[in-house]
């Protein structure tokens, strides 16, 4: 896998800058925690997470949020640039940042001959198994069995929808959601892994194909930007930049390199 891809660049300036609580980074030199130990901090954080968000975290601070964090997006050199990207319908019972505003961006320019390509995930599976497909239109969703909305299969006229692994042309960006991030990119998920290994494949993809790599971007609410390290298992992606009320926090070589 390309290495500039994926690579690390912490400078501390941007850690401070960018809305992250952390006034300190220490070197730890002690042995990684087991996988067993790794599951366990995981489970742990995500039920503080999410006590959080439901508790602590009232709606018209989140709503302001979801309008900084989707501005930033929009008004952004890298996003106005794309132009194909993967992203996400947020779901409003499991308090994902909002999309809506992204999503509608870009699905009222679906007639422009420059229009961006817009895939979004469509579970198959519960072996972490996801599609992202290309919708062009809000007819185009319906609500699985968990209310949350993703593509239909196929289009009105019975057509299957496009799917991102079999395009001919590589996506630029890929909006990801999560529960919890650290200044080093790390993303806590929902725990179905449906993003990692999605992730892990469309990257074995582009190089393959000899692609530049996609910009991977999660969306964050302030009390979701931890002081402390996520724990992480070898098969956790992590993200290129976050993007948060405060700005955007570019991590990898590939984001210090595009935002």
């Amino acid at each position: 896998m390309n290495a500039l891809c994926r690579s690390l660049h912490l400078p501390t300036s941007l850690i401070l800058a960018r809305g992250f609580r952390t006034t300190t980074m220490s070197l730890n030199l002690s042995l990684p925690p087991s996988p067993d130990a790794v599951v366990l901090q995981k489970r742990h954080l995500r039920s503080r997470m999410r006590r959080l968000l439901r508790q602590d975290f009232p709606p018209h601070l989140r709503r302001a949020e979801d309008a900084a964090i989707q501005r930033h997006v929009l008004e952004s050199s890298w996003y106005k640039s794309s132009s194909r990207l993967c992203a996400y319908v947020s779901c409003e019972a499991l308090r994902e940042v909002d999309t809506s505003r992204i999503v509608y961006d870009i699905l009222q320019e679906e007639h422009l001959e420059l229009a961006k390509k817009l895939y979004l995930p469509r579970v198959q599976d519960k072996a972490s198994h996801m599609q992202m497909l290309r919708v062009v239109n809000l007819q185009h969703l319906q609500a699985n069995s968990m209310d949350i909305l993703e593509p239909t299969e196929v289009d009105e006229n019975g057509i299957p929808l496009e799917d991102v692994m079999q395009a001919t042309e590589p996506v630029d960006l890929v909006l990801v959601p999560g529960l919890a991030f650290d200044s080093a990119g790390h993303r806590l998920g929902r725990s179905g892994g449906y993003y990692d290994l999605f992730l892990k494949n469309y990257l074995s993809l582009t190089e393959e194909r000899g692609w530049k790599c996609p910009l991977i971007v999660a969306l964050a609410y302030s009390v979701q930007l931890l002081d402390d390290s996520v724990p992480v298992h070898i098969h956790d992606m992590p993200m290129d930049a976050l993007v948060s009320a405060s700005g955007v926090f570019p991590i990898s070589e590939l984001a210090l390199e595009q935002m």
